[in-house]
C-alpha cells in the first residue's frame, strides 16, 4: 500500500458543561459529543523521502508543519515505531476552523489511524485513543467516534447509542473564537443554568429527538456570545425558521441547529443565504464514526 485516503468528520456538542478547574489548569467538562457529516478529506502518501513528513492543505490559515497536529500525529507514529520512510499529508478543508467542530483533532485522529493503516502498525482503537490524548483531548473523541459522553477533560469516554436521525444546520459566522480566551472566561462556580446531561442520554436511548433538541445546552454561550452577538443572530434566525432547537458548538462560534422536516431545514438554510451572517453553511446529518477509509492503493 502507498496512500490511503479517508473521511475525518467533524463533532457537535449537543450537551456542554464546565464542571471546575482544576488545580492542572485543566477544566473538568461533562459532554455528549456527536459525529456530522461535515468532513475533511485526508490523502496520505509515502513520497519516497526519507524521514521527512509534509503537510499541504488547501488553506493558508494552517500551519503545515510542526504545531499541525496531522504533522504532530505522523511523528509520534514515527518516532515510536522507528518509521524512516517520508509521508505527504494532503488535507482538504471543510471543517470550520476554530469553528468549536474539532476540526484539527478529527485531522489528528485522521492521520493516526492513516498511519496505523499505512504501515501496518497493528494499533487497536484504543491503543490509538492512548497516543492521541498526547496530542489533545479531543484526540480518543475523534478516533472513537460516533455518540459518547465525554468527561474529565474530554479523554474519558463512554460510547452511546446513536441519536434519531435528524436535518442538521451548522453555520459558522465569519469570525473565530480563541479556545483559550473562552476557558480563561468561563467562571464554573458562577454558571446558573448547565445542561441536563442525563436527560439527554435518556432522550438518546428512547429515540426521542423532540425531547433530545428541548435539553440541548452549551454553558461556554455565557462567554463567547456577549462577545460575538452574531451567534445569537443566527440561533434566533434558526429558531423563527422552524429548528427544533439551535446551540453554539463547543467553544464557538459555530452554531448547530436541529429539524424534523426537510423542508424546514432547507428553507432555513435559504434564508441564512440572504444574510451575512454566515462564513460556512451546511445541511447534513449525524454520522456514526469520528473517521472512515474511503480508498487505498
Amino acid at each position: 500500500m502507498t496512500e490511503i485516503k479517508l473521511r475525518a468528520y467533524g463533532k457537535i456538542n449537543l450537551g456542554l458543561d464546565v464542571l471546575r478547574k482544576r488545580a492542572d489548569g485543566y477544566h473538568d467538562l461533562k459532554m455528549i459529543m456527536q459525529n456530522v457529516g461535515v468532513h475533511d478529506d485526508i490523502v496520505i502518501e509515502k513520497n519516497g523521502q526519507t524521514d521527512r513528513i509534509r503537510v499541504e492543505t488547501d488553506t493558508t490559515v494552517l500551519n503545515n508543519e510542526k504545531g499541525n497536529l496531522a504533522y504532530e500525529a505522523a511523528a509520534l507514529l514515527f518516532d515510536e515505531f522507528q518509521i524512516h520512510e517520508g509521508v505527504t499529508i494532503h488535507i482538504t478543508k471543510r471543517i470550520p476552523i476554530a469553528g468549536g467542530m474539532a476540526g484539527g483533532s478529527a485531522d489528528c485522529a485522521a492521520t493516526l489511524q492513516g498511519i496505523n493503516q499505512l504501515f501496518a502498525l497493528g494499533l487497536s482503537v484504543e491503543q490509538l485513543m492512548e497516543r492521541g490524548v498526547r496530542l489533545g483531548a479531543d484526540v480518543p473523541y475523534c478516533i472513537l467516534g460516533g455518540t459518547a459522553l465525554a468527561e474529565g477533560i474530554g479523554e474519558k469516554l463512554t460510547p452511546l447509542p446513536a441519536p434519531p436521525q435528524a436535518h442538521i444546520i451548522i453555520a459558522k459566522p465569519p469570525v473565530s473564537v480563541s479556545t483559550a480566551y473562552v476557558y480563561g472566561h468561563i467562571r464554573p462556580l458562577e454558571i446558573v443554568k448547565r445542561p441536563d446531561t442525563e436527560g439527554m442520554i435518556r432522550a438518546i436511548r428512547e429515540g426521542n429527538l423532540k425531547k433530545l433538541s428541548a435539553l440541548l445546552y452549551n454553558v461556554m454561550e455565557d462567554v463567547t456570545v456577549p462577545e460575538y452577538p452574531v451567534i445569537d443572530e443566527i440561533k434566533q434566525t434558526l429558531l423563527q425558521e422552524g429548528a427544533l432547537n439551535a446551540i453554539m458548538s463547543g467553544s464557538g462560534p459555530t452554531v448547530f441547529a436541529v429539524f424534523d422536516k426537510p423542508d424546514l431545514a432547507q428553507r432555513a438554510m435559504e434564508t441564512l443565504k440572504r444574510t451575512k451572517m454566515t462564513q460556512q453553511l451546511y445541511l447534513t446529518e449525524f454520522v456514526n464514526t469520528g473517521v472512515s477509509f474511503e480508498q487505498e492503493i
